[in-house]
């Protein structure tokens, strides 16, 4: 069989994919992919800093969950759990409900990826409250299929010619205390106060039926919010009867050194939204919240065909058990804190370095041009992440400016150090006018 190189690749892919699946970053095709580690058709050899935008928690094949994943494709591919039930459904429910934040009791419903399950999410709020009117976040990014659509407010072409999305979405703004002119208690009663004025003007809060909240903003540039405004965001949702919804698409399964980043702001939301690291790579998303909030919607509004296959289930299964006896969650908070470190040192050698925020393995550097405007650096964070690329390290950026550091939990310290061994390299020949503003055309980011 003949073997195509990249470029080879890639001109195939130019005549038959569609142009909105593919970020501009770099000119990738994966060979294979191990651990932290990833291979082009030519070659080349990656450290991964993206886990496949924290899709690959576990690290890439992990041996374990591949023998799993082979022992049940010889067992029971899939049946349409509309119709019929199995075991691997049924025991990874039950350890959902075990992980999950919440004392009260709960259910599970499946779909396929984070923003089908955020549709799901919507309608169990409606159904459940019989209110129509949601409330979401300016910048959050929530899916694209046409509920989660209509939750995100990250990037315009997301919803360019698309018409309409869905009605009774009310955005506000999230806490940035970064770029905020305001202590984070003042940047807290900002924020509240838009939901107030919202309660007053446009949306009364009696046909509210839940707010949808990242508990650590992701594609907006990982902001993590006050826990002020987590008390008072708590406070208005008790008084209104309004639902709370945690989407924890991106930040669940160990990501941020906790199961889910619920717990670091004291939250135990109604509904839990989770996709992404749930099954390492395995198409597979759920809904676990309250019993009476889940039940609220009869079949088959919850129905889909391929929803809970039985190999994506014991992917799952196998990806918890591998979270937890390889201690992957206090590992992620660990190397997590050497990270921000490791950044705060650079920070005081790179003044293009504005800001290092996270928890865990989900940590964003802010490139800004200076420290007195805190203007967004796209052109700075572009070059160093194609410096990175150019020198083995696969590493992206989001939200115009801020470096995306999201490697498996994984991964092993020597890949860690050398990743940011390179990241330090990337900007200081950036600093230095190293890099051409020709690369500007290759890699935009989003």
């Amino acid at each position: 069989m003949n073997q195509f190189s990249n470029h080879q690749w890639l001109e195939r892919e130019h005549d038959v994919l569609a142009v909105g699946m593919r970020l501009p970053f770099f000119p990738l095709v994966i060979k294979e992919a191990k651990g932290e580690r990833i291979w082009d058709y030519n070659g080349n050899e990656w450290i991964d800093f993206l886990s496949s935008a924290c899709v690959i928690n576990t690290g890439h094949g992990h041996p374990y969950i591949i023998q799993r994943i082979k022992e049940q494709l010889d067992q029971l591919v899939h049946y349409n759990p509309a119709y019929a039930s199995h075991e691997q459904l049924i025991r990874l429910s039950e350890k959902l409900i075990q992980i999950t934040p919440g004392s009260f009791p709960k259910r599970v419903t499946f779909g396929l990826s984070g923003g089908d399950a955020n549709d799901t999410a919507i309608k169990l709020a409606r159904s459940y409250t019989k209110r129509s009117k949601i409330i979401a976040f300016s910048r959050a990014y929530h899916g694209n299929t046409y509920g989660a659509l209509s939750l995100s407010a990250v990037s315009l072409p997301m919803r360019k010619n698309m018409g309409p999305t869905l009605s009774e979405v009310y955005h506000v703004p999230f806490p940035d205390v970064f770029r905020s002119s305001l202590d984070p208690e003042g940047e807290s009663e900002r924020c509240i106060s838009a939901i107030n004025q919202l309660f007053e003007t446009v949306c009364p809060p009696e046909e509210v039926a839940a707010i949808v909240i990242e508990p650590i903003q992701g594609d907006s540039g990982v902001l993590v919010p006050p826990q002020s405004y987590i008390e008072r965001l708590k406070q208005i949702c008790s008084k209104y009867g309004i639902l709370i919804v945690a989407d924890e698409v991106q930040t669940g399964f160990g990501r941020t050194g906790e199961w889910f980043a619920s717990k670091h702001i004291e939250l135990e939301p109604d509904l839990l939204v989770l996709g992404k690291g749930i099954a390492s790579g395995m198409p597979l998303s759920a809904v676990v919240g309250r019993s009476d909030i889940v039940n609220s919607m009869g079949a088959p509004a919850g129905a889909f065909s391929l929803a809970a296959n039985p190999v994506c289930c014991v992917a799952a299964l196998a990806t918890i058990e591998v979270i937890e006896s390889e201690e992957l969650i206090t590992r992620s908070k660990r190397l997590g804190n050497y990270i921000k470190e490791s950044f705060e040192t650079m920070k005081n050698r790179f003044p293009m370095i504005g800001d290092v925020r996270g928890k865990g393995l989900m940590i964003g550097v802010d490139l800004i041009e200076n420290r007195l405007s805190k203007t967004k650096s796209t052109e700075k964070a572009a070059k160093v992440a194609w410096r990175c690329w150019e020198n083995g390290l696969f590493i992206t950026f989001f939200s115009g400016s801020v470096l995306r550091i999201a490697p498996p939990l994984t991964i092993s310290e020597e890949a860690l150090d050398k990743g940011l061994q390179i990241i330090e390299g990337a900007m200081e020949d950036v600093e230095q006018g190293r890099v051409s503003d020709s690369v500007l055309e290759h890699v935009k980011g989003w």
